[in-house]
Formats: C-alpha cells, sequence, structure tokens
C-alpha cells in the first residue's frame, strides 16, 4: 500500500469541580388517589354491564324446547313467562329458573299453551321494552370513553403544560452551570481564537464600541470539517464572557406540525433576550438554515417556516445587540445566502484541521494525567497524523492508552501509539488471519516495493514503518511521515507520489512477472491523483492551462476533452509505473534484502529502509527518472 495520510483537534480539557447549585424545592405532586379513579370507574362499568348477566348466567339453566316440554309434562315446571319474542323462561319445582326459546310454530299453532295448560302450569306473559338499565348500558361506553379521553388530554397537559409544551424550544440552558471552558483550554487555533475573541470584548465592554460609533457582530458562523472543536471554541467563548449559554441543535427545531418550529425559535430568542447579555449557540444549522425551494411542502414547509422566523429574529436585534448568535457547520456551501448576508451573520470564521504545531498542543492536552514512556515524542506522533481532527486525536491518546492497560501497563508507550494510529487508519489487526506462504511472500515484495520507491525519490514523504501484518482489509502497509506540513505540492511532487502508489504493482511485475489483485487500491488511489493532476491542477501538457472543479454536475467540455484527459490520465500512470520499474530495476539486490528482512521480521522501521537502499541512491535515480522528468 502507498502513503498512509490522515490530518488533526481541539480535546475536552478536564474540567474543575463546579459548586452544585442549591437544590430546587420540586413542586407539590398531586394526591396519589386521583389516578385510580379512572381504574374504579372502569371496574363499576364493568360490574354493572356484566355483573347482571353473570349472576343470571350462573343461576339459570338454559333449555332445549322438547326438553321443556318434557319437564312440563312430567310435572317438574311451577312457572313460566312468555315474551313477545318467543323467549321463554320459568322456574323448576326445585327451584332452579331455566330459558328457552319457543319456536314460532309453537306460539301460532297452541302447541306450547296447550302443554302447559295440560299441566296447569302458572303462565304469565312480558314484553320487552327499553328499560332505564339498558339505557344506562348503551350510553356508558359512550362516557367512559369520553371521560378517558378527557383523563389522558389532562394527563397529557399536566405533565407537558399542554400545548405549550410542544412549542417550549428544547435549547439547553447553561446559565445554571455557567460553561467554564477557558480559550486556554483550547490547544492551538491562536489565529481563530484572536478572531472569536472580539465577540467576548464586546459583550464584556459594550459601551467602548458604542462610543465609536460601532456595533458588535449580531452572528458568528463557524465552519470547518467534523471534529476541529467549534463546539468547543462556542462554549470557550461563554465561559470567557461569563454570560448565559443557550445550546440547541438545528434538528430540534424540524418538527411536524408546520409552525412548531417558528414557535420555539420565538421562545428562544425571547428567553435569550430576557437574560441578556447571553449567547445562542446553535449547533449544525445547516439542518434548518439550507437553501430554501421555490415551493415546499411537507416537512419542507416547516423547516422554511422556521428558517424564515430565524431571519426574522436576527434582523430584530436593532435595538437589543447583547444577544450574539453563535452556528457552527460542516457544510456551508448548503446554507441559504439570506442567512450569510451581513446584518445576520457578520463573521465567518474558518476552522480548519490543526496543524503539525497545534496537533502537538492538542496531543499534550489529551496526555494530561497519563504516563508517557521516555520513547514518546509528541511531535513526533503529530508529524505522523496528518489529517487528523482533535476529535481523531483523542481517540488515537485513548486507544493508546487502552493497549497499554491490555498489557497490564500504567505507562503508555511510543509502540503503543503506532499500533493505535494503524488501529485507527487501517482497521483492527485479527490475529486468527494467516496468510498463505506465498501469498506472505507477495504482500512482502508489494510493500518493499511501495517503500524502496519512496525512499529512492527524492521529492517522496519519508517512510517511517512498513509491515506485513493483516491490519482490516490491508494486507500490509507502509507508513511515510511527511517532515514539513505541506501547503501546497510541486508537480515533481506529484508524479513521485503516483510512482510510489504504483511501486508495490512494479515490485510483483518485476520479481514474479505479473501483478495481482493487491494492488487494487493503489490503482484507484493513483487514478483519482492522475485525474486531478490533469483535470484541475492544469499539469497536462496536451490539454494546457485548463481546470474543470470535480463538483460540477453537469460536466463543462466536451466529449472530445474527456478523450483527451482520459489518455492523458493514462499516461501520467504508464509513465509513474515504468519509472518504478526502472528504479527498481537498478536496485534489484536492495529490493531483495529489503523483502527477505520483511519477511524475517515482519515489521521495519523506515531507517532500515534507507539502509538497505544504500548511499548511491541519488545518482542512480537521476540516470533512471531522466525521461520520466520529461512527461511536462
Amino acid at each position: 500500500m502507498p502513503e498512509i495520510n490522515r490530518h488533526p483537534l481541539v480535546g475536552p480539557p478536564p474540567k474543575p469541580a463546579r459548586t452544585p447549585a442549591p437544590p430546587s424545592t420540586p413542586p407539590p405532586r398531586p394526591p396519589q388517589w386521583r389516578g385510580w379513579w379512572f381504574v374504579l370507574a372502569l371496574l363499576l362499568f364493568a360490574l354493572f354491564f356484566f355483573g347482571p348477566a353473570i349472576g343470571t348466567a350462573m343461576t339459570t339453566e338454559s333449555l332445549p324446547y322438547s326438553t321443556m316440554l318434557a319437564k312440563v309434562d312430567g310435572h317438574q315446571v311451577a312457572t313460566v313467562a312468555v315474551g313477545s319474542d318467543g323467549a321463554v323462561t320459568g322456574t323448576l319445582t326445585n327451584g332452579r329458573r331455566f330459558t328457552t326459546q319457543a319456536p314460532t310454530w309453537a306460539l301460532t299453532t297452541g302447541d306450547l299453551s296447550s302443554h302447559l295448560e295440560a299441566a296447569k302450569v302458572g303462565v304469565s306473559a312480558y314484553e320487552q321494552t327499553d328499560t332505564l338499565y339498558q339505557l344506562v348500558v348503551s350510553l356508558l361506553p359512550t362516557l367512559l370513553l369520553l371521560g378517558g379521553f378527557w383523563w389522558l388530554g389532562r394527563r397529557a397537559q399536566s405533565l407537558s403544560g399542554g400545548m405549550s409544551g410542544l412549542l417550549r424550544t428544547k435549547a439547553r440552558v447553561a446559565d445554571a452551570e455557567r460553561p467554564d471552558t477557558r480559550f486556554s483550554d483550547v490547544a492551538g487555533y491562536e489565529g481563530v481564537k484572536q478572531e472569536i475573541m472580539e465577540v467576548v470584548d464586546y459583550l464584556q465592554n459594550p459601551g467602548r464600541y458604542g462610543l465609536a460609533g460601532a456595533r458588535g457582530p449580531r452572528g458568528v458562523l463557524l465552519m470547518g470539517p467534523p471534529g476541529t472543536g467549534k463546539t468547543l471554541l462556542a462554549r470557550a467563548v461563554a465561559g470567557e464572557a461569563r454570560v448565559p449559554f443557550y445550546a440547541v441543535t438545528g434538528s430540534s427545531f424540524v418538527e411536524l406540525f408546520v409552525g412548531l418550529g417558528a414557535s420555539r425559535v420565538r421562545e428562544l430568542f425571547d428567553e435569550a433576550r430576557r437574560s441578556a447579555p447571553s449567547i445562542i449557540f446553535i449547533d449544525e444549522i445547516d439542518a434548518i438554515g439550507a437553501r430554501r425551494t421555490i415551493a415546499g411542502v411537507g416537512g419542507h414547509d416547516e423547516r422554511e417556516q422556521t428558517l424564515n422566523q430565524l431571519l426574522a429574529e436576527m434582523d430584530g436585534f436593532a435595538g437589543d445587540s447583547s444577544v450574539v448568535v453563535l452556528a457552527n457547520t460542516n457544510r456551508p456551501e448548503a446554507l441559504d445566502p439570506a442567512l450569510l448576508r451581513p446584518g445576520r451573520f457578520d463573521r465567518e470564521i474558518q476552522v480548519p484541521l490543526p496543524t503539525l504545531a497545534d496537533r502537538t498542543r492538542i496531543l499534550a492536552v489529551h496526555a494530561r494525567g497519563k504516563r508517557l514512556a521516555l520513547d514518546v515524542d509528541l511531535s513526533v506522533i503529530a508529524r505522523a497524523t496528518p489529517g487528523f481532527s482533535g476529535a481523531d486525536l483523542a481517540n488515537l491518546v485513548n486507544e493508546a492508552a487502552l493497549r497499554a492497560a491490555r498489557d497490564d501497563r500504567a505507562e503508555i508507550r511510543a509502540a503503543d501509539f503506532d499500533d493505535a494510529r494503524d488501529r485507527l487508519v487501517l482497521g483492527r489487526r485479527d490475529e486468527s488471519i494467516a496468510l498463505l506462504p506465498e501469498e506472505r511472500e507477495r504482500v512482502a515484495v508489494h510493500e518493499s516495493g511501495h517503500a524502496l520507491v519512496a525512499a529512492l525519490s527524492p521529492t517522496a514523504d519519508p517512510v517511517s514503518k512498513i509491515t506485513i501484518l493483516p491490519s482490516g482489509m490491508a494486507l500490509g502497509a507502509t507508513h511515510q511521515i511527511p517532515e514539513d506540513e505541506r501547503r501546497l505540492y510541486t508537480e515533481q511532487h506529484l508524479h513521485d507520489s503516483l510512482a510510489v502508489r504504483l511501486g508495490g504493482r512494479a515490485a510483483e511485475l518485476l520479481v514474479f512477472g505479473e501483478a495481482s489483485t493487491g494492488a487494487g487500491s493503489d490503482l484507484a488511489g493513483a487514478t483519482q491523483l492522475a485525474v486531478r493532476m490533469v483535470r484541475e491542477y492544469g499539469l497536462s501538457p496536451e490539454l494546457g492551462p485548463v481546470a474543470y472543479p470535480p463538483d460540477l454536475s453537469d460536466r463543462p467540455y466536451a466529449e472530445a476533452t474527456q478523450r483527451i484527459v482520459d489518455r492523458e490520465v493514462a499516461r501520467f500512470l504508464r509513465l509513474a509505473e515504468q519509472y518504478a520499474l526502472d528504479l527498481l530495476s537498478h536496485h534489484r539486490d536492495a529490493l531483495h534484502d529489503l523483502v527477505e528482512r520483511l519477511l524475517a521480521e515482519e515489521t521495519l522501521d523506515g531507517h532500515v529502509v534507507y539502509d538497505i537502499a544504500g548511499p548511491s541512491a541519488p545518482t542512480v535515480h537521476t540516470a533512471a527518472s531522466a525521461s520520466y522528468k520529461r512527461i511536462s
């Protein structure tokens, strides 16, 4: 694999113990018996509705009509009552009650009456009518349902304050626990802190600005990659200014019901003005501040209404500018232009990935309270972590501490940091993965090709470590650490980077006569770099000094231009591979020695690679790469 580059952040500092706030007196709880009346009403309904039927069913025997006639003829029936619908109830001579249903023909033909008269059974008749009982039974379920809804409504109102609970903002008000973060707790970012310090100065000394006729910033937008400490900087502003700090996420304003988000915005700004001077911090403002469409429907209506209310509230600061809005986002290009105009967000502060010096300071912050071995050099670790954010660096230090704890050590060594970086960049090392002997040899040749081409290329980043131990999806890795923090790259450096990426494939072609699938990720990275060299950086003599940004949705050039781009990309890659082949052919003995050493030890430091490459490398490199340098 080619070099592994990631770039650094600001870690959370240890916080001093806070003085606990005096406990507040909780509101009196309602009597416990109020919650039982609904259950009691339900039991009464069941008793009133089902009780008579259950009691009657327990004391009354249901008989077939023929059985009832047999009992009548046997003089076992004492009394009988016949209903208009043919329902017959009666009492047996033993005192038990019975019921049956007489067929229609028995009523019309007189069959039932003749049997009853012959047995001299007392007969009575009744007609089923709507009684008060039936009326109550029919209305009671409806009344019970309405009562249940009323009880649930009262319950919800007592828990959330009724409808006002929906309208209330979900902001976390940090006034009770004033943020104790200071700028001294934020490692690095001196330029960013100087720029944002003006907000603190304005909140502390507004009169000084008023004398000069100046007004303080109404809104400050922090922009940068994830994990660079934007939220920590906002808390440091509140801590330095010693004012209430209202923190809320942008997604908490977006609700299902249209209008609730706008109401929450109004309520939040009203509360902030009542406690002014204060700071409102909106995390991930792009959740509500994205570009508005021509006509939104559904959730878009709610989001756009919320954004409109936010714009109106920020415009209403003319009479009360002691409320400052801080917001952060990882996607400033997605924000609505109306939100970024002066008068709303006056300041747009970039919070980039940490520089080399910043990474060193950040590592020192996260290393507080940890025992570091004498071989640990934080500046070396910072050089080995380009592209790491502050959150990545915090994770790196914690992962190194975990590895020391697994070995029952209280001291963290430099090897722990190296293993932790491999874990974060490449993935977890699986000890159960065993390569076949031929696979292991091919991986050693592949990684030795990467390392040797990097060591013999004067503009390539130095090799720090080479390994054939599988980690994550990688079967091996070659680590390069830049000597300095680069902000621009020369054309020759980019061509050497292509050669280093293709060095593993070139070594396989040289040793085995064929390539393998192990160069898949190398080819993808090299192709991406070559495309940018041709299409964005204007480094192709045939295409000329033109640039086509990659983020354009429609291709802004013709098909003929695309053919030139494809041809130049392929030419760059072929030349880089040929250069790597020539370089390794001139150092075939060094390649063989490095492969043997790597197979024996599995992991080698960078100085071993340079010792094997030898001091004559620059002279041979110049002769081998003469044609390669003339590609432009």
